[in-house]
């Protein structure tokens, strides 16, 4: 989904606080994601660059046609963590995993029904 149908469709995340854990992570061909977690309802999802180059292993190997205008952010939630002690204690460690090459392997393996 992207930017816009992410918002619309639940009202509580337009207006809720957000904690961006990091802009960086990278899939396996580079294409650059941010990591934020919506205080209101939980939801922990990645935003996919605009300007990435669409191919296989986008969001942890699912493959997307990218048939809409740049300014159509793709969103992908990754997981529902209720608290904000709790997705820090999730995400420990993020810091330095993410400006690993393919760092989007350090969230699968802590979110595995993301694939």
């Amino acid at each position: 989904m992207n930017i816009e149908e992410f918002y619309d469709e639940n009202e509580a995340r337009r207006e809720s606080a957000e904690i961006e854990f990091g802009s960086d992570w990278t899939d396996s061909i580079g294409n650059i994601y941010e990591l934020s977690w919506v205080e209101a309802t939980g939801e922990l999802y990645l935003m996919l660059s605009p300007t990435a180059t669409m191919h296989a292993d986008v969001f942890f190997g699912d493959v997307l046609n990218f048939n809409e205008p740049v300014e159509s952010l793709l969103i992908k939630i990754i997981g529902t963590i209720p608290t904000e002690a709790g997705v820090h204690a999730a995400l420990e460690g993020w810091e330095a995993a993410m400006p690993q090459e393919h760092s989007l392997k350090w969230l699968a393996e802590r979110f595995p029904s993301a694939d």
